[in-house]
């Protein structure tokens, strides 16, 4: 009596959080509503700031989404068994938060209907094209991967169809990362070591959302976690974290060493108001630091522990890519090196940037569709990660 009582509770939760969720979805559609009503002049966006905060939560999504099949390409193509029973999950998840950032991507534009001149007209020159291109690829053969790993008769290929993912996704990412690195007019911008950075951050804020995803499951179906391949996981995501903290080192410290980007700098790490607060609090202490002492430090690492680190892990993601993103159009253009430029046009002088209202529902739109998807699909068909006995590989 008392687990009908608790299926029943679930039930009625289950069409609780659809509803929640379906809420956020529509608040995000009356924000494109009213942005193309009334155009982008109701936001905080302006002539400097083009790309505000949905494009935080676009990138975020889309580069996690990638970050995710990690999991995936672990079991498939280096054959880990306890990564190849959470393949599946992985491959929903990357699908879900692809199509999540690409809806608030689009959507932010202002003209999303242009989006078939793109489609038709194809630029082989423009970044932005090529990335077209990837979006739709990624979608494709992580479908052809999840039919290979869900349909018994497809096992076969599943191989190669993983192969052809763990591939894709290095390109997809780095694409994303060129549509940065080949902005050379903007000092926080046009560095080769903007693809690789993004590899690698793909990989820990992918894995820290899917811990965060399978954690909700398997509490919620009342299972837990086999204690060594929790302690398999929580390691590889410590690995994940440093390196990424590494490569955005590097990238500030190559920054530091050309004296045409020291005043970018400066303005990021130390006298930028909200930006090196968001940068030193929020991405390095509360989204590197404390997720590895809850990670490596004795006696912690556990089930909660891991859960929270990679909690904080996707916040600092958050305020990372909100410094790289709003910070990098907020300090001036120097248009012309070794001179000082004023004029009535606001030239040489920081940007001020205050999200609206409408912004923050448009990207929390992009979250709520990735969840949407994630919990119908995990509903319907069976992407609960199915563990034999552990025994290390």
């Amino acid at each position: 009596m008392a687990d009908l009582s608790a299926l029943r509770f679930k039930n009625q939760m289950f069409y609780v959080l659809l509803a929640a969720g379906g809420l956020v979805v529509m608040a995000g559609l009356f924000a494109v509503y009213m942005m193309e009503s009334h155009g982008h002049i109701i936001t905080g966006m302006n002539n400097q700031i083009v790309w505000g905060l949905p494009h935080v939560f676009a990138i975020f999504l889309i580069v996690a989404a990638s970050g995710v099949l990690n999991v995936a390409s672990i079991g498939s193509v280096f054959g880990k068994s306890i990564y190849k029973a959470r393949a599946p999950l992985a491959g929903l998840l990357s699908l879900a938060m692809l199509g999540g950032g690409l809806a608030v991507l689009m959507l932010d534009l202002g003209r999303p209907d242009r989006f078939i001149v793109a489609a038709t007209n194809y630029n082989i020159t423009s970044v932005f094209a090529w990335n077209i291109v990837l979006y739709t690829g990624m979608f494709s053969l992580v479908l052809i991967y999840i039919w290979t790993m869900m349909e018994q008769r497809m096992n076969g290929w599943t191989k190669p169809a993983g192969f052809a993912v763990f591939a894709w996704r290095f390109i997809l990412t780095t694409g994303t990362g060129l549509i940065f690195a080949f902005l050379i007019a903007r000092q926080a911008y046009g560095s080769a070591i903007l693809p690789p950075m993004f590899i690698v951050l793909s990989f820990a804020w992918g894995f820290a959302v899917f811990h965060i995803v399978q954690s909700v499951i398997y509490a919620w179906n009342d299972k837990t976690l086999d204690p060594e391949i929790m302690r398999s996981k929580k390691n590889l995501l410590g690995v994940f974290v440093i390196g990424a903290l590494y490569l955005v080192a590097v990238y500030h410290m190559t920054n530091l060493y050309f004296s045409h980007k020291t005043g970018f700098e400066n303005f990021i790490l130390l006298d930028g108001g909200i930006f090196p607060n968001l940068f030193w609090w929020g991405y390095v202490v509360l989204g590197n630091l404390v997720p590895l002492a809850l990670i490596y430090v004795p006696g912690l690492g556990k089930g909660k522990c891991v859960f929270m680190a990679s909690s904080l892990i996707v916040l600092g993601g958050f305020a990372l890519l909100y410094v790289f993103i709003i910070g990098g159009q907020a300090y001036p253009l120097d248009i012309f090196p070794g001179y000082e430029v004023s004029s009535t046009f606001a030239d040489g002088q920081i940007t001020e940037y205050h999200p609206s209202i409408y912004e923050f529902l448009l990207g929390f739109a992009g979250l709520a569709i990735a969840f949407l998807i994630t919990t119908v699909s995990v509903r319907i068909l069976n992407f609960m990660p199915k563990d034999k006995p552990y025994i290390a590989d």
